[in-house]
């Protein structure tokens, strides 16, 4: 229900093409800008997870795992210890990115899929330092299946985007370096939206093939496909790597304005309509469907584990990823989950 859009979307900032380029230098400088000395601290990645190498012990507070409780230092001290761990110093980053249809449109300050690109873009500079490596996977259209065919290869030079299905699913491999991470959201940001949804739960499937090391996953989606095509390959993806899902959502998804006949379309299917927002009722019920959608959304996301990030195009997508952040290594440092 929550698909349908404004017929006329606002300017985008990522545009593809030949000013892909450009517009990626200007928001590489403004995410530089925020976040330089702000969130980067000893840990590699993003979501600051326990890691795996032994740390400093420090005093049992509740809610400690008591899995790291540190016996020796307990029985020598008299007072219950923990023992904190370490991330590992290289940490690989995979991107699910989903460009379906409905992230190209938008009624707020950006383009759902300027939001996209722009919080990959944060993602990236976040996690890419020290010999960090970062990959994606990105979808958009119709899938068709996630299978490669027998020519798939054909005319793929080495290091080349692998291409997956008829042109709907992408894999950009995992490299390390600010560069090559340009590249990688040169990539994304010029990567044509196609009409019909792409099937989230395949492009997520695609971070488990083939198993890889710890580390840290990060879905990017409007999540208007059912919650039991996802659900279960998030809650999968999450026994092995620390996942983030950031949710990017239009006001006009949540509720209608009051502006009398609006034409609407289906940016999936390109179904026009017309709707008569004067009606009261019609707009409360929408509202109710949208706010029932999006506790659906969260409540699989909980269920699965993964961390939750909603970001809008009407809002500071920044300034809300910062706070998130922050919050996320609080709570950590905290000894709580989230």
């Amino acid at each position: 229900m929550a698909r349908a859009a404004a017929v006329t979307p606002p300017s985008r900032l990522p545009a593809t093409g030949d000013r892909s380029g450009a517009v990626l230098a200007r928001l590489q400088l403004m995410v530089t800008r925020k976040l330089d000395g702000l969130l980067q601290g000893d840990y590699a990645g993003l979501l600051p997870g326990p890691g795996s190498e032994a740390g400093e012990s420090r005093e049992y507070r509740p809610g400690d795992d008591v899995r790291r409780m540190d016996w020796p230092v307990t029985a020598r001290t008299t007072l219950p210890h923990v023992r904190r761990t370490v991330a590992d110093r290289e940490l690989e980053t995979w991107l699910a990115v989903d460009l379906s249809a409905s992230l190209d449109f938008g009624t707020g300050r950006w383009l759902k899929r300027d939001v996209v690109v722009a919080a990959a873009a944060a993602l990236a500079h976040l996690t890419v330092r020290g010999g960090n490596r970062i990959g994606a996977v990105v979808g958009t259209g119709a899938t068709a299946g996630a299978g490669r065919g027998a020519g798939s290869r054909t005319g793929r030079r080495r290091g080349d985007p692998e291409a997956t299905g008829p042109g709907t699913l992408l894999r950009l491999p995992a490299r390390a370096g600010r560069k090559e991470a340009q590249g990688l959201l040169r990539a994304i940001a010029g990567t044509e939206i196609r009409p019909g949804r792409s099937d989230l739960g395949t492009l997520v499937d695609m971070l488990n093939r083939p198993p890889r090391r710890r580390g840290v996953a990060v879905v990017i989606s409007d999540f208007l496909a059912p919650p039991e095509q996802w659900g279960r390959p998030i809650r999968k993806l999450r026994v092995r790597h620390d996942v983030l899902a950031v949710e990017v959502v239009d006001p006009r998804e949540l509720e209608l304005p009051d502006v009398g006949v609006l034409p609407v379309v289906d940016p999936e299917s390109g179904e026009l309509h017309e709707v008569q927002t004067a009606d009261p009722a019609l707009r409360r019920r929408y509202a109710e469907a949208a706010a029932a959608q999006r506790a659906a959304i969260a409540g699989e996301l909980r269920a699965a584990g993964a961390a939750h990030l909603r970001l809008r195009t009407d809002r500071d997508w920044l300034l809300d990823l910062v706070r998130f952040v922050a919050a996320q290594r609080h709570a950590r440092t905290r000894g709580t989950t989230r």
